[in-house]
């Protein structure tokens, strides 16, 4: 089994920053540094209570004048690359939030953002004065660097996964808006995948916002229609009949459904909890002209108080002719993941074709042996 993420904060790691920080700050007791931030109870802190404990622990052993401490922290960043780095952002969202300090703290965040990221670092700012800090991401996002630009953006997302959610762009995303569309078009991909996640936030409360923002950009560059495409994803996977209809995907004609026959398959249909099935579909497409489609299947997954909720995994995403016979193989693994555990009972297996269902069956999942 892989380590866990947090493993990264070790004493290897405490060590070698600390020697790092020593060689430019002789005043530095590392051997306190280290005690310290791996105080009990170190095993139990989870990645970001580690990062965070670090952090502390370097704001009680670097000088406490805030400028100062961010000297020390230059002096060394070119030595410290990747993600374990995200400490130094971390430590100006701890040290640096006071309004004397802003200028200061948006340099560093600025600074530090390259080599680690400053995703994280930057919400607690949107928090407290979103619209100074959008004012400065709107900056950012003229910047010469990837790094800097995905910051603006990276950063703003309502819904930023490990990070603090912002309410406020949740409830009215209109802030964010002039910021993508500075970034629509941004020759990086690392850049234009964030503007996409934006978007994909956005559409979770406000698909509407999102679909008007489609219809505009949609056509005007490839990048930006990677963007859109990739930021309407939600969307697409909820089937909304605008989305559907602006990506070409086939509607159902009255009277004539998109597919004339349809089977799914689990075999086999009685396993246990840490096995795998194999998936068997075909199904066939009403006849007439070209038409794209998306073909998934969504399990009903049972949770731990008997209630059900579906997830979705692709299948296919193509433009077939009509009257096409399509059919296909997929291994459905039943093992426990972190982001999902399974529980026993009879679940329902759909087999989706533009977000209609069109074909089930069920198995039933037994404990683990």
């Amino acid at each position: 089994m892989a380590e866990p993420l947090k493993a990264m904060y070790n004493q290897e790691f405490l060590h070698s920053l600390g020697m790092k920080i020593k060689t430019v700050y002789s005043s530095f007791e590392l051997g306190c540094f280290m005690a310290e931030a791996m105080r009990e109870p170190w095993e139990e802190l989870e990645l970001k209570a580690r990062m965070r404990r670090i952090t502390e622990t370097l704001g009680s052993c670097l000088p406490p004048a805030y400028e100062e401490a961010l000297k020390i922290l230059y002096a060394i960043d070119k030595d410290c690359v990747g993600f374990p780095y995200l400490i130094f952002p971390d430590f100006v969202e701890v040290y640096g939030g006071s309004e004397e300090h802003w200028e200061l703290s948006m340099e560093a965040l600025e600074r530090f953002t390259p080599k680690s990221s400053a995703e994280f670092a930057v919400r607690p700012f949107l928090l407290r004065d979103p619209q100074r800090m959008m004012a400065q991401m709107l900056v950012w996002a003229e910047h010469p660097g990837e790094h800097v630009r995905r910051l603006a953006s990276e950063g703003s997302r309502p819904r930023l996964p490990w990070g603090q959610a912002l309410p406020m762009f949740k409830r009215d995303p209109s802030p964010l808006l002039p910021l993508l569309e500075k970034l629509k078009a941004d020759p990086s991909l690392y850049v234009r995948k964030s503007v996409a996640n934006n978007l994909n936030d956005i559409a979770k409360d406000h698909p509407d916002i999102v679909i008007a923002t489609a219809r505009r950009w949609l056509g005007s560059n490839v990048k930006t229609n990677w963007i859109v495409r990739h930021g309407c994803r939600s969307l697409i996977r909820k089937a909304d009949p605008e989305i559907m209809e602006l990506f070409g995907y086939a509607p159902e004609e009255s009277g004539t459904p998109l597919v004339s026959l349809a089977v799914l398959t689990a075999d086999p249909a009685e396993l246990r909890i840490g096995e795998h099935c194999e998936l068997q579909y075909t199904l066939t497409i009403r006849e007439g002209g070209p038409v794209r489609i998306r073909i998934e299947y969504g399990i009903n997954f049972v949770k731990a108080g008997g209630k059900t909720s579906r997830k979705l995994f692709l299948l296919s995403d193509k433009t077939v002719p009509g009257g096409t016979r399509l059919s296909g193989t997929r291994t459905h693994r039943w093992a426990n993941l972190t982001t999902r555990k399974h529980y026993p009972g009879e679940h329902t297996l759909v087999l989706l074709v533009n977000g209609r269902a069109v074909a089930d069956t069920s198995l039933l999942l037994e404990p683990e042996l």
